[in-house]
């Protein structure tokens, strides 16, 4: 198996770093998405007919701005594997950030999904339900009240960014967190997540979900509905900021409950483990085939951006096209590497963006597409697949595990798997 480039695991490292400039974790400028109304959140772009926000009703929580609605809709039963039974092909797409941006593309992958019937994670940054003037409620451990390496968002785009996570949530998709400010170690002037405490990231933790769960007296908002879910109880794994700052959150992740951790950065496509004394499933970006060159690349558009425009979000216009197939092609080769040997879970880690012309939108919906609707493939979210490996077998997970990276399984699945 070739490695994973140096140079790209420390771009991966960096890459929601140099989200700071961009995207989902914007500050907005130059071809950047800047976070604002997203296109039509209650309309054509919405989950499905029957979710807009005005359909929320439950019990209220708190201050109104969530409510108890009951069990999440769309959420699969999960089965234990009979002996000698192929086990599913588990297909992940997570967003970082999950804010409103003003070209639609939160709306457009909701969209996707349901006409596929995908599950996705949504890793929610806490500070965009926060709005800008209100910055100084928040905290961040380690720097000044009110800082953020991501922008506060404006009223409109708060507003949206709620009525599209109730969309998602409604249309069965997971809501995690991203944290807050986004803080990384690739700036020089100050500490990035990477040197925080467990206490510092409970404190981070904290904040997000307090300004989740309490978005109606920090908005003022008296014409926008409920988030349908509790989410001190929904909340159960995250992503860190420019994938740092690991070692340090597991303490806290396991004190709070979490199930999972999506975090570490350059992992293997084999069958997941938990860490931190058997409490958290630890779910990595992982290293997969990069066409065209002997090394791979990680499983995030930003990691690929790095190798093909040297982080440039605005690269050469010639090479859009090469580069969106190029983009797409390592998706489905770490999909199929998977597929058709040791049917490892695939992650595929985005954000919304616009980088290099919008190009890696395109590669990741064209790959879903691609992917969708194959045999024993299911486009789940991270909590779902949590749910289906804690009913399996301890000794089936074990052997699972012990497929490497584009191994099958000796005399095929009934063998390997048989009683």
């Amino acid at each position: 198996m070739s490695s994973i480039s140096r140079r790209t695991v420390l771009t991966a490292t960096a890459a929601t770093a140099a989200l700071g400039a961009v995207a989902a974790c914007s500050s907005g400028g130059g071809t950047a998405n800047r976070p604002g109304s997203d296109a039509d959140p209650g309309g054509t772009g919405s989950a499905s007919a029957g979710t807009s926000p005005s359909a929320v009703k439950g019990t209220p929580l708190g201050d109104g701005s969530t409510a108890d609605t009951g069990t999440q809709p769309r959420q699969p039963t999960p089965e234990k594997l009979k002996p000698g039974e192929t086990p599913p092909q588990f297909v992940v797409f997570s967003w970082d950030g999950a804010g409103a941006t003003d070209d639609g593309q939160f709306a457009r992958f909701l969209k996707l999904a349901e006409e596929h019937k995908a599950a996705m994670t949504f890793f929610l940054s806490g500070i965009y339900t926060l709005p800008k003037e209100k910055s100084s409620l928040y905290h961040p451990p380690q720097h000044p009240v009110g800082a953020s390496d991501i922008p506060f968002l404006s009223d409109n785009a708060v507003r949206n960014t709620i009525k599209l996570i109730t969309q998602a949530w409604q249309a069965g998709h997971e809501i995690g967190t991203h944290f807050n400010g986004h803080f990384c170690s690739t700036r020089s002037d100050h500490n990035g997540v990477n040197k925080w405490t467990p206490e510092d990231w409970e404190s981070e933790i904290q904040q997000a979900v307090s300004f989740v769960t309490q978005w109606r007296t920090n908005t003022g908002f008296t014409d926008v509905d409920p988030f349908p879910f509790d989410y001190k109880k929904e909340l159960i794994g995250g992503r860190t900021p420019c994938l740092e700052g690991q070692k340090a959150l597991l303490p806290t992740a396991a004190k709070l409950g979490w199930k999972y951790d999506a975090s570490s950065p350059g992992g293997l496509q084999i069958w997941p483990q938990k860490v931190q004394d058997g409490k958290i499933w630890d779910f990595p970006l992982q290293g997969i085939p990069f066409p065209g060159h002997n090394f791979q690349v990680l499983s995030m558009d930003y990691n690929i951006l790095a190798n093909q425009s040297g982080g440039s979000t605005k690269g050469d216009p010639a090479k859009y096209g090469q580069w969106r197939d190029q983009a797409r092609d390592a998706y489905l080769a770490g999909f199929e590497r998977a597929y058709t040997t040791n049917r490892a879970p695939f992650f595929v880690g985005n954000h919304f963006e616009q980088w290099n012309g919008g190009i890696y939108m395109d590669a990741v919906e064209e790959a879903l597409r691609q992917i969708a609707g194959k045999p024993d493939v299911r486009l789940v979210s991270f909590k779902q697949l949590v749910d289906w490996l804690e009913v399996q077998d301890q000794s089936t997970l074990r052997k699972l595990r012990t497929l490497n990276v584009g191994q099958a399984p000796t005399g095929g699945w009934q063998t390997f798997l048989g009683a």
